[in-house]
C-alpha cells in the first residue's frame, strides 16, 4: 500500500475493542460516527449506557442510531453498527455497577477506553457535578486498573478548567482543592448548606463545571498510576465543521441557543468584549483529535500523562464583534419558520448599557406580550409562552455565558501541533483537527442553517415562505416603531408645522426601506 493510502490510525484500531462513556451526548456520538466510518475495523465497541427515563441502555442505544449523523451509515453499511454493544452502568456507582459478567468482557476485550461523560451544565448543584465528573472520573480510572490490554485511556476535560489563568499551557496544573476533601465534605452536607458554601470553593472560577474539571484532571494524576492517560482540552465545541454533516447540531448550549434565541428575535443584547477572542471549536476537529490522541498514547507511550489543547483562538482567531458581524446578516437570510420579533439588537461592552437594553428590549416587551395574551385570554403556548419565564430562563443562560464572553484567554497547543505533524497518508485527511483552513463566514452559514434543520426541524423548503414572513415581520417591526413616535408626538400635544414635517419624513422613509427590502428576503 503506498503511503499516501495508509491510515495508521485505521490500521490501529482494528480488531480492538473499545468503551467508550457518555456516547449518548454531543461530543460522544460524533466520536462514535467517526470509529464506525473511518476505523470499520474496529471489533466492538462498548457504550456504557444508564438507565435513564424509563429506558433501559438498548433502548437508549436504539435512540441513539436514530440521530441524523447515523443516517448513512443505517442505508449504506447498517452491518457496522453490530458492533455497538451497550452496557448497562452508571460512572458514579464502584465499579460502573456492572454485573461480573460484563465486568469481565470489558476487562478481557477493551484496550482504548473514551471517557467523555460528564455534567456539562455551567450552574448544575456542585453536588451534582462532583459525582459526575470527579467521582466519575475516579470510577473510571478503577475500572481502567482491572483491564490489561489497555493501551489508551483518553479523557475530555476543558480549555477553561484554568480559567483562573490568563496564559495556560498543556499542563496539569495543581488543582484549587483536594478532590478528596471536596468529596467528604459534600458527603455529610445538604443541599442548602453546599449552595452556601459553593461561591467560596469556587473561588475565581465562574462555575461548578470548570471547577470540578479541574478537579478530575487532578485525579487522573493521583491515581492512573502506570495507565496510559492522556487529556483533551477543548475550548467552546460547537456545529460541525466537515463530518458527520456540515453544521450538525444537537443541542441549545452555548453558541447554538444564542444564534436561535437570535434568530427568533428573542435575544436582543448581551455582554461582552468585542476584541475578544471567541474560541469556539467545531466538534468534528475536537473528535478528530481525539482519535489521533489515542493512537498515539498508544503507539507512542509517553513517559507522562500528556494534555492537549484542542482551540482555535491561536490558528484561525475569531472575535465576538466579528461573530456577531457574521451572524445577524445569516439569520435574515436563513430566518426561522416562527419569529417573535423581527432580529435586532447587539452586543454590548459596557455592562450598564446591557443592563439598560435588557430592560427594555427583554423584560418590558415580556411584560406587555404576557398582559396581552391574558387580556385575549390566550392560553400559554410555544409562540406566546409566558414570556417572562422564558425570557428569565434566557438572560440566566446568557448570565451563564457572560464570563466567557468578557474575558480572554491565551491557550499554547505545541503538543497538537506536534501530534499534527505525524499524521501521515489518509489520516491527514480523515482525522484533520487543524483549525486554519477554517472559513468562519462559511462555516457559521452552515451553522445558522444547521439550528434550523436540526434543532428547529424545520425543512429547508420552508425558507422561502419563512422569508416573506420575516418580511411581514420588518414591516410591522417599523409600524410599531412610527406608532411608538405618533403616541409621544400625541402624549406631548404639539402640534406644530415642524412636528409634522418629522412625523412625514419618518412616513416617508419607512415606505423608502419597504421598497429597498433586500430581494432575499422575499
Amino acid at each position: 500500500m503506498a503511503e499516501s493510502d495508509s491510515s495508521p490510525i485505521a490500521e490501529f484500531f482494528q480488531d480492538r475493542g473499545v468503551l467508550i462513556t457518555g456516547a449518548t451526548g454531543f461530543m460522544g456520538k460524533v466520536l462514535v460516527e467517526k470509529l464506525l466510518c473511518c476505523c470499520s475495523g474496529v471489533k466492538t465497541i462498548y457504550l456504557l449506557l444508564r438507565s435513564k427515563g424509563g429506558r433501559n441502555s438498548r433502548m437508549r442505544l436504539e435512540e441513539l442510531l436514530n440521530a441524523e449523523i447515523f443516517r448513512n451509515i443505517r442505508k449504506k453499511q447498517p452491518h457496522l453498527l453490530s458492533k455497538l454493544v451497550p452496557v448497562h452502568g452508571d460512572i458514579i456507582l464502584p465499579g460502573f455497577g456492572l454485573r461480573p459478567s460484563d465486568m469481565t468482557l470489558i476487562a478481557n476485550e477493551v484496550s482504548v477506553v473514551f471517557h467523555s461523560a460528564a455534567t456539562v451544565k455551567f450552574d448544575e448543584p456542585l453536588k451534582r457535578s462532583v459525582e459526575m465528573n470527579i467521582i466519575g472520573t475516579r470510577r473510571l480510572v478503577e475500572v481502567c486498573h482491572k483491564m490489561p490490554l489497555l493501551v489508551a485511556l483518553i479523557h475530555v476535560s476543558t480549555a477553561y478548567c484554568n480559567c483562573d489563568r490568563d496564559e495556560v499551557d498543556e499542563i496539569v496544573y495543581p488543582p484549587p482543592a483536594n478532590p478528596q476533601k471536596v468529596i467528604d465534605a459534600l458527603e455529610w452536607m445538604d443541599e442548602d448548606l453546599v449552595a452556601l458554601i459553593t461561591p467560596k470553593l469556587l473561588g475565581n472560577r465562574p462555575n461548578t463545571y470548570t471547577y470540578t474539571k479541574a478537579l478530575a484532571e487532578n485525579i487522573l494524576v493521583e491515581e492512573c498510576g502506570s495507565l496510559p492517560v492522556a487529556i483533551i482540552r477543548p475550548s467552546i465545541v460547537t456545529a460541525a465543521w466537515k463530518d458527520p454533516l456540515p453544521g450538525w447540531i444537537d443541542n441549545f448550549n452555548g453558541p447554538s441557543g444564542l444564534i436561535v434565541a437570535t434568530g427568533k428575535g428573542v435575544l436582543r443584547s448581551m455582554l461582552c468584549q468585542p476584541c475578544g477572542t471567541a474560541d469556539l471549536i467545531p466538534v468534528d476537529v475536537v473528535i478528530n483529535l481525539v482519535i489521533s490522541v489515542a493512537w498515539y498514547t498508544a503507539t507512542k507511550r509517553p513517559n507522562n500523562i500528556m494534555v492537549y489543547h484542542c482551540t482555535s483562538g491561536s490558528q484561525n482567531r475569531l472575535t465576538w464583534g466579528e461573530l456577531e458581524s457574521l451572524i445577524f446578516p445569516l439569520v435574515y437570510a436563513h430566518p426561522s419558520k416562527e419569529v417573535l420579533r423581527y432580529p435586532g439588537g447587539s452586543f454590548k461592552s459596557n455592562r450598564l448599557r446591557n443592563e439598560i437594553s435588557v430592560f427594555f428590549n427583554h423584560q418590558v416587551p415580556a411584560q406587555i406580550l404576557d398582559f396581552m395574551a391574558r387580556i385575549l385570554g390566550r392560553k400559554p403556548n410555544l409562540g406566546l409562552e409566558r414570556m417572562v419565564q422564558l425570557y428569565s430562563r434566557l438572560n440566566r443562560a446568557v448570565s451563564c455565558l457572560e464570563f466567557f464572553t468578557t474575558h480572554e484567554w491565551t491557550f499554547h497547543n505545541s503538543n497538537a501541533e506536534t501530534l499534527y505533524e505525524q499524521l501521515v497518508g489518509k489520516d491527514k485527511k480523515n482525522f484533520d483537527f487543524s483549525i486554519k483552513s477554517l472559513n468562519w463566514p462559511s462555516y457559521f452559514e452552515d451553522y445558522v442553517l444547521g439550528t434550523r434543520k436540526y434543532l428547529l426541524k424545520e425543512d429547508p423548503s420552508t425558507l422561502p415562505a419563512a422569508r416573506k414572513n420575516l418580511k411581514r415581520m420588518y414591516l410591522y417591526s417599523q409600524l410599531t416603531n412610527i406608532l411608538f413616535l405618533l403616541g409621544i408626538w400625541r402624549l406631548l400635544m404639539i402640534r406644530s408645522n415642524i412636528t409634522r414635517r418629522l412625523l412625514w419624513f419618518f412616513l416617508s422613509i419607512a415606505v423608502r426601506l419597504y421598497r429597498l427590502f433586500p430581494v432575499s428576503f422575499i
